[in-house]
């Protein structure tokens, strides 16, 4: 399913605080980018931050859920993956200081990830 223009906008307009994010359609979501790294996954009108070790209690003791799928195709197809993408609590909605520390966190983890990759290569 698609992400409405209407959801795209509510996300923009509440990650605000953070710095402009771009948000961009992928597999049936969308992405949210700040600056070069995604931090954000929009599934099913469902927002999702990044994670990791560093961060990822936080959404644990939030009892957050952990966004899985099920791929239709290809060498995994049938078999729930785990993504690094944890969901965003809905108190965080109304608490904009609490949620701008979470954006932040997840922007880290991101980064943390991009750095892993680089040296990988």
């Amino acid at each position: 399913m698609a992400v409405s223009s209407e959801y795209k906008a509510f996300v923009a307009e509440i990650f605000e605080p953070l710095g402009a994010v771009d948000i961009k359609h992928m597999f049936g979501g969308a992405g949210v980018y700040y600056r070069d790294v995604m931090f954000g996954l929009i599934f099913n009108e469902t927002i999702y931050l990044k994670a990791d070790a560093i961060n990822q209690e936080m959404f644990e003791e939030a009892d957050a859920e952990r966004f899985r799928f099920k791929p239709q195709t290809g060498k995994n197809a049938g078999k729930e993956i785990a993504m690094s993408f944890w969901e965003l609590p809905e108190e965080l909605f109304d608490d904009p200081d609490a949620l701008v520390n979470w954006l932040h966190a997840s922007v880290d983890a991101a980064y943390r990830a991009k750095a892993g990759k680089s040296k990988k290569a």
